[in-house]
């Protein structure tokens, strides 16, 4: 009886074994096809977002709106980065700046001594008032702040603009990141600059980290789920991610939301085995998102779902509601 028990769990070790290898080795081939490729594409960037696809024609609209000054700024915003060899995040990081602080116009006057397209202070050390009308002086004087920030190519263009600007109301700046994309597309003639077409996955570096994350998820299936728990025993959502990827050796925050940030960001439909796709009341707006789970390639996540449901393994489509339409991609 010991001798059937025994030669029925080796059984199953085996079967779970192939499934996980199988799961594994498509990351490690993924791995090696983006290594091979060698890709840089500095036309776009897979870590932009989130922008709802949906508003491109509201984006279009918004631009088509804009007068001849407007129209000027943009135009140097975009030729001084050409310029300088700066990549088209940080044209659109200035333009969201600079369409938040003052309508991408070149004021003379704003808050306290605020003056400019960004709304730049003499007293804060920006420049003299004289410079802080000249629209080649702002914009350089704007790059070069935003390209002392640690990271700011590795986050939503809008927060990069806060990184900046530092203004009591940080959110504000993600209103414009529709039109700004699309400004660059244009103005700067970028292609695909929201979506970075099919090779966005291999912009990014391959994430070694993948394979043994996706590993420990699909060894907790059947355990069940139970709200802030982050296991051994049962898990949530956001658990099940963090000690998946805690076991490959990379630290995520706990909450859903949070995990968001933990990685740099790709498009959805080209989502490689590891990425986490999350869900959103507001797909658009990241600080609606309220689940999180783990893709598998071929169509399939692994997630632990909600109470009543263990940990499982079900199919998923990129046009599912709520989905958001970015991806993120611990580690890298």
């Amino acid at each position: 009886m010991r001798l059937g028990v025994l030669i029925g769990v080796v059984v199953a070790a085996l079967f779970a074994a192939v499934v996980t290898t199988g799961v594994v080795a498509k990351v490690v081939t993924d791995q090696q096809a983006a290594q091979a490729q060698g890709v840089r594409n500095t036309s776009c960037d897979a870590a932009i977002g989130p922008t709802n696809p949906g508003q491109a024609q509201t984006s279009q609209g918004q631009a088509n709106n804009l007068d001849d000054e407007q129209r000027q700024i943009v135009r140097q915003i975009v030729d001084i980065g050409k310029q300088r060899g700066l990549s088209p995040r940080a044209w659109q990081v200035a333009i969201q700046a600079g369409m938040t602080e003052s309508g991408l116009h070149n004021l003379s006057y704003g808050d306290r001594d605020s003056l400019g397209i960004f709304q730049m202070r003499p007293s804060m050390g920006w420049g003299t008032e004289a410079q802080l009308r000249d629209v080649g002086y702002e914009v350089n004087k704007f790059y070069d702040v935003l390209l002392g920030v640690p990271g700011w190519d590795q986050q939503r263009p809008g927060s990069s603009a806060q990184d900046v600007e530092r203004s009591a109301f940080p959110d504000r700046y993600h209103r414009w990141e529709p039109m700004a994309a699309y400004l660059v597309e244009n103005v700067g003639q970028v292609a695909d600059m929201v979506g970075c077409g099919q090779s966005a996955g291999l912009v990014l570096p391959p994430n070694q980290a993948a394979a043994a994350a996706i590993a420990f998820a699909l060894g907790e299936r059947g355990k069940p789920y139970v709200w802030g728990a982050t296991g051994p025993n049962s898990y949530d959502c956001s658990g099940l991610m963090l000690r998946a990827y805690q076991a490959a050796g990379i630290t995520l925050d706990r909450v859903s939301q949070d995990q968001y940030h933990d990685g740099a960001m790709l498009p959805v439909r080209t989502a490689q085995p590891g990425d986490l796709l999350f869900w959103a009341y507001d797909p658009s707006n990241p600080n609606t998102i309220h689940h999180v789970a783990m893709y598998l390639g071929d169509g399939k996540i692994v997630e632990a779902q909600q109470t009543g449901v263990p940990v499982h393994v079900r199919p998923v489509s990129f046009d599912e509601n709520e989905l958001v339409p970015q991806a993120v991609r611990p580690g890298v």
